[in-house]
């Protein structure tokens, strides 16, 4: 196999905020001798979740088997997951800020048409619900639990106790039409396709502020695994807590 040099759109502070969990953690278990430093697992793993490269050609680019490959980046993602805010946590970033808003998003899985729990119907596709709480400019603040794609926005909301976590603190929250419905603190336009007079300037001025919560979504899928997962379903929340916890760090 050719073997080629590449790049990763990431800060050098991120791989060293990586390499140093790597290296506490092999402290604490009383790991010896491994075929790749913290660093260059730290690499691995951030190449498998930006870049989305799939097991095989990170194995043979880091010259290790494929076994292998799968652990370091199980082992990295697990330690990360679980530094990843729960939305308790969470609460007291969003305590701080005038509002939050809270959006749904569809990441893409590959399963056969048989798999019916995590089909799309409004995407048209196979893939995981997850939800997403953002602050006024659109910075990622909290991402939930992955749900069947076939889960509805305000279900899964309710599913998570989004809305009552946000009522309880009588936080303002921002959220689109799907969650009509969840509750006093979520605001949401009014539905109709042609609202007149105050009610189609509100929902004008609902969309302006709503709309930056897509820069937390973007942030989401600039990590290109998140773009077309093909772990096990039962991995993705751990890739998404992994995600958010990277990007939280720095």
């Amino acid at each position: 196999m050719l073997v080629y040099p590449s790049g990763i759109d990431l800060s050098s502070r991120t791989l060293q905020h990586l390499s140093g969990l790597l290296a506490g953690h092999r402290r604490r278990i009383g790991s010896r001798w491994r075929r790749l430093t913290c660093g260059r697992q730290a690499l691995l793993v951030l190449a498998h979740l930006r870049c989305g490269d799939t097991y095989a050609r990170l194995a043979a680019g880091f010259r290790i088997g494929i076994a292998t490959a799968h652990r370091y980046i199980r082992e990295a993602v697990d330690l990360l997951a679980a530094l990843a805010p729960t939305l308790t946590q969470a609460m007291t970033t969003v305590r701080k800020k005038a509002y939050v808003i809270l959006d749904g998003t569809v990441l893409p899985i590959n399963r056969i048409a048989a798999d019916r729990p995590y089909y799309s119907g409004k995407k048209k596709h196979h893939g995981v619900n997850v939800q997403v709480l953002a602050d006024p400019a659109g910075r990622l603040i909290w991402a939930s639990d992955a749900l069947p794609g076939a889960v509805h926005d305000l279900t899964a909301a309710r599913t998570h106790d989004i809305a009552a976590a946000l009522a309880a603190d009588d936080i303002k929250c921002w959220a689109d039409k799907a969650y009509q419905g969840a509750g006093p603190a979520v605001r949401v336009p009014f539905r109709g396709k042609n609202p007149r007079g105050w009610r189609r300037r509100y929902n004008r001025d609902h969309a302006k502020i709503r709309s930056l919560g897509e820069r937390a979504m973007a942030t989401l899928k600039c990590w290109r695994l998140l773009q077309k997962l093909r772990c096990s379903t039962t991995r993705i929340t751990a890739v998404v807590r992994a995600v958010v916890a990277l990007e939280l760090a720095t």
